[in-house]
């Protein structure tokens, strides 16, 4: 064996729940799970002993849908997460100009605002707000959803967009009462600025996955359902899968990717299709993942796509970013060819739109093991949950959001609609196919943070008290379920991953507290203290 771990509490998460002692790996295999007695007796000449003390182990965390590409590429820009007005804003930019020696014409990039955090006014920053930091560096800043941008004048004479710039269908730049743009660019429309922006090296590139998977790793993460395909302002899918290529040769790729392919229109994805992709294909490293669509937006910008009107906006019922027509000729085309699909629906009009389609696809072409799936998931009605179930859809639910839409779902929707929304235990109950993740870098992928937000229904500062929509708590077996197995299920790997079960990859986190046996309250501030990659420590 290459290492024994010993006086553990291991909950391997298999059928049973059982809990064990010991452990054996050998060749990146779980190859034996029982006592410590009866794991020492296979120890050879070479074999690595550690001692887990009575901590708590458990099967490596999969955060089923993030985007880790675009989480390195935010650790080059300025952190704009937790700013509370645009002044901050501001300052944090002018101070990473500063402290950075940028020169003048070099585009600056920021993420992480959320103008319902500001105090005082909240509303979208704009290019004037934008033009007290800088006449000559481009900036853009994006909205922590990633939905929404925000340049100064000089970014749109760079851009050469006025006037007299046509919109963009699936969406929009905002005017003002003389028809100027405002440098508020949302959905589609952000295309507008970020396909002009500089590209990275595939170095560059490389970089930012290495410093990403440092940080995840961190965090007991060692699987990731990733969405990178246009993480960059170039759009090129194959320098994606060039640098994750590299990384692997390299043996510096420690963590196991599930590309989630996002291909927007039906040339892009016939290419790749021509090319000769499918779901699967890869190794146990990185494999090809489902097709990812976005159709909506996201609540906290209301470009959430919905049946009926904003509660607190009733001029607007969102954007969606395709047709019918559009939505379902892609589903079709990537069934047809074993392609999943992993569709982003936050509104419920969005989440009829892709119910619609892969409904009509399984028609077409019955398949019962298709795992299709819907992303987010979040304004939900009887129908859609009912649904889901149905048509044996994945839900990809992120507990994190918890901590920032529970604050503005009953203004967004209603009371009604709020009721139905959420509804994760719903699902559970219904034998839903659930996964978990975070979405960085909207949210923060701890998992710990989402662990415990799933079981409390609480944000980070203990709020509402009893709290949100408590009938929706899930239990921690389900929650961490929902971070292991569940995103192996969503991969087409729960035979080889997602439990710590003989024969299986032995990837694993070790806890600092029995998170099965603390106060709930407590589960947030849980330390990692271990992560292992194959047998391999790659934290610690």
């Amino acid at each position: 064996m290459d290492l024994i771990l010993t006086n553990g509490k291991i909950y391997t998460m298999d059928k049973n729940r059982t809990v064990a002692e010991a452990m054996a790996v050998e060749d990146h295999i779980i190859r034996a799970v029982g006592s410590t007695e009866e794991m020492l007796k296979l120890k050879k000449d070479n074999t690595i002993i550690y001692d887990l003390e009575g901590k708590t182990l458990l099967p490596g965390f999969n955060d089923s849908h993030m985007h880790l590409v675009n989480y390195g590429y935010s650790l080059t820009q300025v952190n704009l997460i937790g700013i509370s007005s645009i002044e901050e804003l501001n300052k944090r930019v002018s101070y990473f100009i500063d402290e950075n020696k940028i020169e003048e014409g070099r585009w600056i990039r920021g993420r992480g605002w959320n103008q319902d955090y500001f105090t005082g006014e909240k509303r979208f920053p704009s290019r004037y707000d934008l033009d007290k930091i800088s006449a000559t560096n481009p900036i853009v800043v994006t909205r922590a959803c990633g939905h929404v941008v925000v340049v100064n004048s000089k970014a749109l004479e760079v851009l050469n967009i006025g006037k007299e710039t046509e919109q963009i269908e699936g969406g929009q730049f905002d005017l003002d009462e003389n028809g100027e743009p405002t440098g508020v660019f949302r959905e589609n429309a952000v295309g507008l600025v970020y396909d002009n922006l500089p590209t990275p090296t595939i170095e560059e590139i490389k970089d930012m996955m290495r410093n990403a998977i440092r940080d995840m790793n961190k965090a007991g993460i060692t699987s990731v359902g990733t969405d990178d395909f246009e993480a960059l302002p170039d759009r090129n899918y194959e320098n994606i899968l060039k640098a994750y290529k590299e990384l692997k040769e390299e043996n510096k790729l420690n963590i196991r990717i599930y590309e989630q392919c996002l291909l927007s229109n039906i040339d892009k994805l016939q290419g790749f299709i021509d090319k000769g992709y499918r779901t699967s294909m890869g190794d146990n490293l990185f494999k090809i993942g489902p097709l990812k669509l976005l159709i909506d937006g996201s609540l906290g910008a209301r470009t959430a796509a919905l049946m009926k009107p904003y509660s607190d906006d009733p001029n607007t019922v969102g954007i969606t970013t395709a047709t019918d027509k559009e939505l379902y000729n892609l589903v079709d085309l990537a069934h047809r060819n074993n392609i999943q699909v992993a569709i982003h629906g936050i509104g419920d009009k969005a989440m009829y739109m892709a119910f619609s389609a892969i409904e009509k696809s399984l028609k077409n072409s019955p398949k019962e093991n298709h795992r299709h799936g819907i992303v987010h998931c979040q304004i939900t009605d009887e129908y859609l949950l009912d649904k889901f179930k149905e048509l044996n859809a994945i839900a990809y639910i992120q507990p994190i959001f918890l901590d920032y839409d529970w604050k503005i779902v009953r203004d967004r929707v209603g009371e009604a609609r709020e009721k139905t929304s959420y509804n994760w235990k719903t699902m559970v109950n219904k034998g839903v196919a659930i996964t978990c993740g975070s979405d960085s870098p909207v949210e923060t992928f701890d998992v710990m943070k989402g662990i415990y937000e799933a079981v409390t229904r609480k944000d980070l500062d203990g709020n509402p008290k009893d709290g949100w929509l408590p009938e929706q708590k899930l239990t921690v077996d389900e929650a961490v379920y929902g971070y292991t197995m569940g995103g192996a299920y969503a991969s087409f790997e729960e035979d080889i991953k997602g439990s710590l079960e003989v024969d299986k990859l032995a990837d694993m986190v070790l806890l600092s507290e029995d998170i099965f046996n603390i106060d709930e309250e407590d589960i947030k501030n849980v330390d990692i203290h271990m992560t292992i990659l194959g047998g391999k420590i790659v934290y610690i």
